[in-house]
């Protein structure tokens, strides 16, 4: 059954992320990586990219470049990032760093890190590819956090502007960033309001859910598509979940251990 094995997928990813998380005394962006762990096994079940040379393939752009625990074991998945690749994670020397750098080789569309410029890069690339007459979806990630950025705006507003109807925009709606809550530090109240407003075609969904997520994001419509996807922040884990030191913390081996026992129960129902 394709839920199920979408469903075993993310619990390994999971359990990859936090050897990842283990290996590093820097930390690890475990919050905004967790919330988006279906979301991103999800929709590289749904793009369709044969192959990282191929023009006209989809293109996943992860704007929330502090979700990249989400992007390399969900590339690890498929096979363009190896168990050797993700041993280096936040290493000296690495390729693989707590946000992306663009790597076409490993399946790394964008270099992530500044928040809101992942959202303008899928601007220009929805754009190339529609002026080129390419048949392909452009999907971005962004960070409900990160829509506090005046420059996500402005592309939100671009992609409608010009037409990009090949655009789907998924929010990773945690409700949390690196300060607390997002109601406290800027509150966006209805983002759905807000992308019908600037003409957007609009659904919201159980980011967690892995049936609304595949029917969801295979969509395409006449608009620009956004989704909402409600998630939770550390998703999986009781003493991180909706916590703001979630964003970017040390897991020491105990709490490693409590966190594995957790995931396993949480997605193997034990």
């Amino acid at each position: 059954m394709e839920e199920a094995r979408i469903k075993q997928n993310v619990l390994e990813m999971k359990l990859k992320a936090l050897d990842m998380a283990l290996s590093t005394s820097f930390g690890a962006h475990i919050g905004g990586g967790f919330s988006a762990m279906e979301l991103m096994a999800c929709l590289y079940e749904v793009a369709s990219i044969p192959s990282m040379a191929e023009e006209k393939r989809d293109r996943i752009i992860l704007s929330k470049g502090h979700g990249v625990l989400a992007l390399y074991t969900a590339l690890w998945q498929k096979g363009l990032m190896t168990e050797e690749d993700l041993a280096t994670f936040e290493t000296d020397g690495t390729r693989f760093h707590g946000h992306p750098h663009r790597n076409l080789e490993k399946g790394i569309e964008f270099s992530g890190g500044s928040l809101g410029l992942g959202i303008s890069y899928a601007v220009g690339v929805a754009k190339a590819c529609k002026d080129k007459g390419l048949n392909n979806r452009i999907y971005v990630i962004l960070g409900d956090g990160e829509m506090d950025e005046g420059i996500v705006w402005e592309a939100l507003m671009a992609i409608t502007n010009f037409g990009l109807n090949n655009v789907t925009v998924i929010i990773d709606r945690n409700q949390y960033q690196l300060d607390g809550p997002t109601s406290d530090i800027m509150n966006l109240l209805s983002i759905e309001d807000k992308m019908k407003a600037f003409g957007y075609e609009v659904e919201t969904v159980n980011g967690h859910s892995i049936p609304e997520l595949l029917d969801t994001l295979g969509k395409t419509f006449d608009k620009p598509h956004a989704v909402v996807a409600n998630t939770i922040k550390a998703n999986g884990i009781s003493f991180l979940m909706n916590n703001k030191i979630s964003h970017q913390c040390v897991l020491p081996r105990k709490k490693y251990e409590l966190a594995v026992e957790e995931i396993k129960k949480a997605y193997n129902g034990e």
